[in-house]
């Protein structure tokens, strides 16, 4: 059943005439359901001209329908499969720019510039698809997002001017509501094409994207007379090429008065000579996240590349030698790392380990078994002897803010070798078992003045044990709150932490040795063997 009526033909002889398609002359008349758009482009032409044409008391209108200009275009296939992967997912796709047009009888139409025209053909649509396969992405389902050249909403814009003016002398109204976006028809067409061409549904939440983008260099003029009478809504920025953004743009038209915009610009728009440009194809998937919990035995190994000045100081790193594994097998671009805290370079993290997560940029392969994923924690394990990795497994961005969740308010248990200048005895050591909760205030020690702000905090001692070694060195266990300076509650950082263990018990106190015993962080969940 034809979708439009009657009271549809003004407008729709107009925007024909004009050089407007027949999807989009649905589009202004308020056509609200997708079969219509979903039919043959012939067809709905055919369809179009014979419900145009004049009874007996009609007048006849002629139709303006020059031919379409031709393009030299090695044929899609050609122009598609010339694509090339740069590992970044981006996907360059049409040298110049161009799709000839098959219905080479049929005029570029002046509103959507050719997108409901030559873009959602079968043909089409399966080159895209061939190329987002070969783009080495795992997926079971996608959201397909385009981007449409910012000119498109400034002849959208006109179209409807001029349809609400015809549509006046008929005493009826047309809101920017009214008429049907082009974002959604064009989602209407192709969407059920995508999906049945590669298998999957299309889904707007799915981590999978393919984005294309569209061009139109003949008309990108179009949007200039907009920066003159609106300038302050295009701003320069850095990371743009153009000031005129679709965002701009639109802010612009919500500005100008309608009889500003008339002036400026033809109403409806005239028609181009060429269909739009695919500028290229974007396929990426959003990170992925695992968690778990690592030891470090090595006092010579830092937690993040240790680089002063450029120069590499450490050939390895915590994050580096668990993350390079990681890489490889997800086919990931990038990622990040973060923790529970960290420790020094010379400081070792034993017991349960120390909670930790990475976030993969763009992975290429997402689905593993939680085998698959004990394999990979075996093969990191078997890599170094300077770490650990347990408790590995897949989490949700969520679920990761669990580890900084109320982080100074945790508590971290210690083992410190410590070194007095002068003699002491067992019973000299031994009073320290008994404080409890000893508020310190620790100044940003020297050591990181470079990285952090100067100030005081205070931190808790829960408890200490002290156990005696000879009349030099004794060993201490402390239990303390998180982001106590441990080495700096030993040696009291020249007086910048108050009290310290030296003030304690009247003696220049060092640390010579320290570890982690445990990060009472209850994250991520322990796994069973």
């Amino acid at each position: 059943m034809f979708p439009l009526t009657e009271e549809n033909k003004l407008v729709a002889h107009l925007l024909l005439n004009s050089g407007t398609c027949p999807r989009c002359i649905f589009r202004f008349c308020g056509v609200d359901f997708h079969a219509p758009y979903k039919l043959p482009y012939k067809e709905l032409l055919s369809d179009l001209q014979k419900f145009l044409e004049p009874g007996k008391d009609e007048l006849v209108l002629e139709v303006s329908n020059p031919p379409l200009k031709k393009i030299r275009l090695q044929e899609l296939e050609d122009g598609v499969d010339s694509l090339t992967r740069n590992g970044e997912g981006n996907i360059s796709v049409i040298k110049d720019g161009s799709i000839a047009s098959k219905n080479s009888n049929l005029s570029v139409c002046n509103v959507c510039l050719g997108i409901l025209q030559e873009f959602c053909e079968k043909e089409f649509i399966k080159k895209v698809c061939q190329k987002v396969e070969a783009s080495g992405f795992e997926f079971n389902n996608l959201m397909l997002s385009v981007s449409f050249p910012p000119q498109l909403s400034v002849r959208e814009h006109a179209v409807w001017l001029r349809v609400k003016q015809e549509m006046g002398k008929q005493s009826l109204s047309l809101g920017r509501t009214d008429t049907v976006q082009l974002k959604e028809a064009y989602k209407w067409i192709t969407h059920p094409l995508f999906s049945e061409e590669l298998g999957v549904p299309i889904d707007g939440k799915s981590l999978f994207e393919v984005s294309v983008v569209f061009a139109h260099p003949e008309t990108v003029e179009d949007c200039h007379f907009l920066g003159a009478v609106c300038p302050d809504c295009f701003k320069p920025s850095k990371n743009k090429q153009s000031v005129f953004t679709r965002m701009a743009v639109m802010k612009a038209l919500n500005k100008i008065t309608e009889e500003d915009f008339q002036k400026q610009f033809p109403c409806p728009p005239d028609s181009p000579k060429t269909v739009c440009t695919v500028l290229e194809i974007e396929c990426a998937h959003g990170a992925v996240f695992l968690a778990g919990r690592y030891n470090k035995y090595s006092r010579n190994l830092p937690q993040t590349p240790w680089i002063i000045g450029g120069e590499r100081k450490l050939e390895s790193s915590v994050e580096e030698l668990i993350s390079d594994h990681l890489l490889t097998v997800f086919k990931a671009e990038s990622f990040n790392f973060s923790s529970s805290g960290r420790e020094d370079v010379d400081v070792r993290t034993l017991g349960n380990g120390r909670p930790f997560a990475i976030e993969l940029v763009n992975p290429h392969r997402v689905h593993f078994t939680s085998q698959e994923i004990k394999e990979l924690q075996q093969k990191i394990n078997k890599s170094s002897d300077k770490i650990q990795v347990r408790d590995l497994q897949l989490v949700t961005r969520e679920a990761i803010g669990h580890m900084k969740e109320g982080e100074e308010e945790k508590t971290k248990t210690y083992s410190a070798l410590i070194w007095t200048n002068r003699p002491i005895q067992k019973e000299d050591t031994e009073f320290l078992n008994e404080i409890k909760d000893l508020k310190i205030d620790q100044k940003t020690p020297l050591r990181v003045l470079h990285r952090r702000p100067l100030a005081v905090r205070t931190r808790v001692i829960h408890s200490m044990e002290a156990h005696y070694v000879d009349e030099h060195h004794f060993r201490l266990y402390l239990k303390t709150q998180a982001g106590t300076y441990i080495k700096e509650f030993v040696h009291g950082d020249f007086g910048r932490t108050k009290p310290n263990i030296g003030s304690l018990m009247n003696v220049t106190a060092d640390i010579l040795e320290l570890d982690v015993e445990s990060v009472d962080v209850d994250w991520p969940p322990a796994l069973g063997d």
